[in-house]
This record gives C-alpha cells, sequence and structure tokens, in this order.
C-alpha cells in the first residue's frame, strides 16, 4: 500500500509522534515528543528527515498543529493515522478502524482507564478534525492478552463484578509483547507460536507477560496498569485495604490516595528522590542509601513477578528484557535474574554489558537462554493501521 502513516500516542501531558513513510518502513522519518503540554514549560522536539523545536505554552491541541505545520509537506500522502489506546476492555480483541460506532464503544472504556482513556480519544477528535479525509485506527494495549484463559483473568471477588462491571485482570503493553514475540521468533529461527517465553517490559511503566506458543497466557498487569510490578511513579501491587486504612488514618480521599499511588509512588516514592532509574543507580553508586533501597524492592518484585509467572508454561524458551530500563540497565537485569534463586541463570558479563549479541543473548553458553531485545510498540501500531487502512 502506498502512502504514508502516522502514529500517536497521547498521554496525559505529552504527546509522541511517528512517521512512517511506506508500509516498507521499520524506522519513522520523522519523530516528535511533546512533553509539559498545558504548561508554560511545554516543549515539542522534531527529528529526523525534519529538525525543529518550539517551547513555550501548548496544549495537546496546539502541539499538534504546530507539528502538522512544521511537517506538512511530509503529510500530503497520509493514508492513515494510527493511535495508541490504552484500554479496550472486552470490546476489543483486535485493532480496529475507527467510526461512529468504534468512538461510542472507545467512550464506555474510559470508565476502566480514567487516567489514559480520554487522553487518547482526545488524540482521535484532534486528528479528525486536523485530516478529515484521512482514516483513523485504534490499537490497544490490551488487545494481545485477550487470550488470557479465565482462570487467570478472574479475580477473587463476587462473579457479578465481572459480569456486570467487566472486572478482571487485563493486562497491557500488548503491543510490546506482540512484537517482542514476533521478533525472537525471527532471531531464534521459531515460528514464534512454537515459543514459551517470559518477557519483562521495564521502563517508567512495567509489566511482565507469560506467552505459550505465541499467545498471551497471564500478565502481571490488573484491571488497570496500576497492578503488577513495582514501576517509576506507580505502586504495582498492594493490599486492597490500605486505601481504606490511610482514609482513616490520614482523613484524605481515596480519589486522593489512588493519585499517590499513580504518580507519587513507585521508585520515586520509595526512594524520595526520583522514578528515574539511571538517577537511582547513580545515587546508589555514591552511597545512598534511600535509593538502594528503592533499587533492590524493584528487582526484587520483577525477580518474583517472573517467577509465578513461568508456572503458566511447561517449558521456557527464553527469558527476554525489553523496555527502556530492560534493555539498558545491565545491573538491574543481573539483580533480577540473581532474585530468581530457583533457576541457574549465568549471565555472560561481557554480553550483558553491551546489551546482548547479534540475537540479544546475555546468557552464558549453557545456561537458561536470556535475550534483551529492543521495543517497537510505533512499528507494531504503524502495521496494524497500514493492514486496516488497506482493507
Amino acid at each position: 500500500m502506498e502512502g504514508s502513516v502516522l502514529v500517536i500516542n497521547c498521554g496525559s501531558s505529552s504527546v509522541k509522534l511517528a512517521l512512517y513513510s511506506d508500509q516498507q518502513s521499520t524506522i519513522p522519518t520523522i519523530d516528535a515528543t511533546a512533553e509539559r503540554l498545558g504548561s508554560d514549560e511545554a516543549r515539542l522536539k522534531i527529528s529526523g528527515d525534519h529538525d525543529a523545536e518550539h517551547s513555550g505554552y501548548m496544549d495537546h491541541a496546539a502541539a499538534l498543529k504546530t507539528f502538522v505545520e512544521e511537517v506538512g509537506t511530509y503529510l500530503s500522502d497520509l493514508a492513515g493515522i494510527g493511535h495508541r489506546v490504552v484500554h479496550g476492555g472486552e470490546s476489543f480483541a483486535e485493532s480496529v478502524l475507527i467510526d461512529s460506532t468504534t468512538l461510542a464503544q472507545l467512550e464506555e472504556t474510559c470508565r476502566l482507564a480514567p487516567l489514559h482513556n480520554p487522553m487518547n480519544l482526545m488524540g482521535i477528535r484532534l486528528c479528525q478534525e486536523l485530516f478529515a479525509d484521512v482514516p483513523n485506527v485504534a490499537v490497544f494495549d490490551t488487545a494481545f492478552h485477550q487470550s488470557i484463559p479465565k482462570e487467570n483473568f478472574l479475580y477473587g471477588v463476587p462473579y457479578d463484578w465481572y459480569t456486570e462491571h467487566q472486572v478482571r485482570r487485563y493486562g497491557f503493553h500488548g503491543s510490546s509483547y506482540r512484537f517482542i514475540s514476533a521478533e525472537a521468533g525471527r532471531r531464534l529461527e521459531c515460528p514464534a507460536d512454537e515459543l514459551n517465553l517470559i518477557v519483562a517490559h521495564l521502563g517508567n511503566g512495567c509489566s511482565a507477560c507469560a506467552i505459550r506458543q505465541g499467545r498471551s497466557v497471564d500478565s502481571s498487569m490488573g484491571l488497570t496498569p496500576l497492578e503488577g510490578l513495582i514501576m517509576g511513579t506507580r505502586s504495582g501491587d498492594t493490599d486492597p485495604g490500605l486505601i481504606n486504612y490511610m482514609m482513616e488514618n490520614t482523613g484524605r480521599s481515596a480519589s486522593e490516595l489512588t493519585n499517590d499511588l499513580n504518580r507519587e509512588s513507585g521508585l520515586k516514592g520509595l526512594s524520595g528522590i526520583s522514578n528515574d532509574m539511571r538517577t537511582l543507580l547513580a545515587e546508589e553508586a555514591s552511597g545512598n542509601a534511600d535509593a538502594a533501597r528503592a533499587i533492590n524492592a524493584f528487582c526484587f518484585r520483577v525477580a518474583r513477578q517472573l517467577a509465578a509467572l513461568s508456572c503458566n508454561l511447561s517449558s521456557t524458551d527464553a527469558v527476554i528484557f525489553t523496555g527502556g530500563i530492560g534493555e539498558h540497565a545491565a545491573d538491574i537485569r543481573r539483580r533480577i535474574l540473581a532474585a530468581w534463586r530457583n533457576i541457574p541463570f549465568r549471565l555472560s558479563s561481557e554480553l550483558n554489558e553491551k546489551n546482548g549479541d547479534d540475537t540479544g543473548r546475555i546468557s552464558a553458553q549453557g545456561a537458561p537462554l536470556v535475550l534483551v531485545i529492543p521495543t517497537d510498540e510505533e512499528r507494531m501500531i504503524a502495521e496494524d493501521t497500514y493492514e486496516l487502512v488497506s482493507q
């Protein structure tokens, strides 16, 4: 199919964009990131075939319009626009072309992800205004995990919570896991649907997934992206009674405490320093015990979750690290595997330090296989957009 595809990921205060010139492109011709939107410190940086930078007050609409003004000549043959949508609920098991019906269904999913989906929908509506004749595609973080069996996705709560309110484990980072599964198959020269994998997607948001014969069968994230691993600012697993306990002891509301669990917890909350693993590793190296406390808790929780996910697989072909931390933090990978005590992992120090050989392998010869594979969620969104638009 001819024409370019624009990939858009709208966050609460940011927009990430990637323009692919044609269906065969694996690298975007133009990248852009707008951050701190809604404030005077907003900044839009465009790179690739067109370089530009803007700063000063911008909201999401202004940032997107500025991007279009800057790179308009590259958008003359735009065939489609692909949008990352965090939560698809049970309505969407695959990517879809957006029309009035799917837009109404997307509205319904906002109650499942009130911090994320409204921003994704805003990006869709902005594009419908700016590019009235260009089709839009929604690609869901949750879609890849629709293959998780019921015994794995149900919570131990009254069953009508699920039947009436869709309370269940959904899982996220689905585009990342789908890419990693296919890429692992390519690198290992084995069909993806024959591989059993344990994958850790570690970035500011963190999750882990068990993939059995190419299909997700379990995930650490749940009804929302708050469950599971310790993350940059998110708490991960906590006792559900914690909210009521803190309400009674602090007089704060449930919404205030939920905000703290999403934005003030995780590495940031445990360390009191930063949500950035690079900063914490530097602080730990200088003797900061607060940074060490956060890192140690993070590594153990990842190891415990990976071990738990492995019970879904009769055998594991590879453990894979991806995401910003997973791809670049050699010491974090080493510490996670050291904490997974019942598996005899042995890393090659040389390969781990350089983030893997040509196949991504960081494990020593003869030891259980461990890989580092960079993810490419944007490319998966572009591929789905090309496919749906061409139909």
